[in-house]
């Protein structure tokens, strides 16, 4: 029993071959066609000497030749590395440098940053360029690299599955989206993946799954059909398609967000689960909702009945329009990282909108643990904060970095928990609030500030579209809460009216004491936050003497 993610495919591949598994734009592929394609990538990298362990570079949008790619490399026991299409050259070549890539495969709209970047490392001696998704004539030059068009690699290439016998402790990394600093490679074994993010363990009851569960159900008519509107080069969207293609449901994905293009695929394909992250989409998504409905032609989307929301957060003013849109649909938060996996869930109503974080039911494994380092007892610690950590099938490490690997993946009482730093607030009911990342924690005057705390205060207010908090340095009190606003169209806002406004949601000393207005607030291609960016914003308008 290997409980490898290339087998976990493959058992869905063998249970329903003819079953739509991807869907971008018009195009759709089935189980078998993926198989096929994904065999004879593997065997092409094989062919260039890319070994078991070797590390692959993916840097490319939502496409099909996308998941081809994850899944060739995984057939050969390879390592795949997910590459974020948004790096400028700096940080293409920290990648490439940090994760010892030896291969290679890129959209071609992207060979001039690799032309750039490739012969400054020599461990990449294998590239191959697949079509845009959206501009699939794209003729960019990939001569001066060597570079082979993806129909070249596949062309004469074996469709055969005649690969090695994998294992369930070969590694599958994960490169987190770098919000608070240098991405890092995030070091999984094949089975602790799938148990904490591809459906290995049961969500709700924490069952282990066995090897065979999941592709047993593949075989079942009436399998979902989901849509993950962030992209692949990020592990949630990655660790949700993996788990939907294990099942043998069809994901619906898109190499760019579109509110008005997503309502129109969820109504003309049906789709019944979405996942969202946070404002940066729930937001314009609701907006274009409204806007439609607005005109008497409403959009329909009956067919959704679960709204799941993850890695960033969906304020309550948002929830509530959503909600109130969709009255029968199930809206869900859900909480991990790339270090931890599943850590819990909360279901959400009208009638349990948290205006302090979002408020979720611990999975299996998840701890919360204080400063000494200690485990606490859910049921007699209500109100107290600590890290939230997880036991059980955690990663091995960071990727390089045993001294970062050493301080999130603790030994506690003889067990191994990953505590990549989110702090949450116990309560009642095995739940915890969740507060946000302690690197981003402001300390006033001695007082800890949660930025996520504040920023879903600030988001009430009519005239703020997006958010984000940071610490600056104050003479007076060490720091202080600094908000980087993106205001709504047409609208202003100073300070103190601000203040006087968060008063009603705040303790004093969690209010701002500077407000920076922006054109846009620094957020990455999934949403999540871009704290460093945000305190330079902040840093240099005070300097300039714009900040109020």
């Amino acid at each position: 029993m290997a409980l490898n993610i290339a087998d976990l495919f493959e058992h869905a591949v063998d249970a329903a071959p003819d079953k739509p598994a991807v869907q971008v734009g018009d195009r759709r592929a089935t189980y078998a066609d993926l198989e096929r394609d994904s065999n004879r990538l593997a065997h092409f990298l094989q062919s260039r000497g890319v070994q078991p362990g070797d590390h692959v570079g993916i840097y490319a949008k939502n496409s099909v030749e996308h998941v081809v790619a994850l899944l060739a490399v995984l057939k050969i026991r390879a390592v795949g590395i997910n590459v974020n299409y948004r790096y400028v050259e700096g940080e293409l070549d920290y990648l490439f440098d940090n994760s010892d890539i030896v291969a290679l495969l890129h959209e071609r709209p992207y060979a001039p940053l690799v032309a750039a970047c490739a012969p400054k490392h020599e461990k990449l001696q294998t590239v191959v360029v697949m079509p845009d998704a959206i501009d699939a004539d794209d003729q960019s030059d990939v001569s001066s690299y060597d570079g082979v068009l993806w129909e070249d690699a596949l062309a004469g290439q074996s469709d055969a599955r005649d690969f090695a016998e994998r294992s369930a402790d070969d590694l599958h990394i994960i490169y987190t989206g770098g919000t608070t600093g240098f991405p890092k490679g995030v070091m999984w074994r094949h089975e602790d993946f799938w148990r904490t993010l591809g459906g290995g363990i049961d969500f709700y009851t924490g069952e282990p799954l066995s090897e065979y569960d999941q592709s047993e159900q593949a075989k079942l008519d009436g399998r979902m059909v989901t849509f993950p509107l962030s992209p692949l080069m990020h592990g949630g969207a990655q660790a949700g398609l993996l788990m939907h293609l294990f099942a043998g449901h069809l994901t619906i994905m898109e190499p760019k967000f579109d509110a008005k293009r997503t309502w129109e695929i969820i109504d003309r394909e049906k789709v019944q689960l979405i996942f969202m992250t946070g404002d940066a989409m729930a937001r314009p998504l609701i907006e274009e909702y409204e806007r439609q409905a607005a005109t008497g032609s409403p959009y329909d989307g009956s067919s959704l009945f679960a709204i799941s929301s993850s890695a960033a957060i969906f304020s309550p003013p948002n929830k509530e329009r959503w909600i109130k849109a969709f009255p029968d649909a199930v809206f869900t938060d859900s909480v991990g990282a790339s270090e931890t996996g599943f850590q819990g869930m909360g279901m959400q109503d009208k009638e349990q909108i948290s205006s302090d974080g979002p408020v979720v039911g611990l999975g299996p494994n998840s701890v919360v643990i204080d400063e000494d380092n200690r485990v606490l007892d859910l049921a007699t610690s209500v109100g107290k904060i600590g890290r939230l950590g997880r036991g059980g099938s955690v990663p091995v490490g960071y990727y390089k970095d045993p001294e970062k690997s050493a301080a999130t993946f603790l030994v506690i009482d003889g067990e191994r928990y990953s505590v990549p730093g989110d702090n949450a607030r116990i309560e009642e009911g095995n739940r915890v609030t969740l507060l946000g990342r302690g690197s981003n924690c402001v300390n006033t005057g001695g007082e800890k500030v949660y930025p996520e705390e504040v920023e879903m205060a600030i988001k009430r207010h009519p005239a703020v579209y997006d958010v984000l908090v940071v610490g600056i340095p104050d003479p007076t009190y060490g720091q202080a809460v600094a908000a980087v606003v993106e205001p709504r169209e047409g609208e202003s806002l100073e300070l103190e009216g601000l203040r006087e406004f968060l008063r009603a949601h705040l303790s004093g000393y969690k209010l701002p004491r500077a407000l920076t207005l922006v054109d846009q607030v620094p957020r990455n291609a999934t949403g999540k936050a871009q704290y460093p960016r945000a305190k330079e914003l902040a840093l240099e308008a005070q300097t300039a003497g714009v900040q109020s």
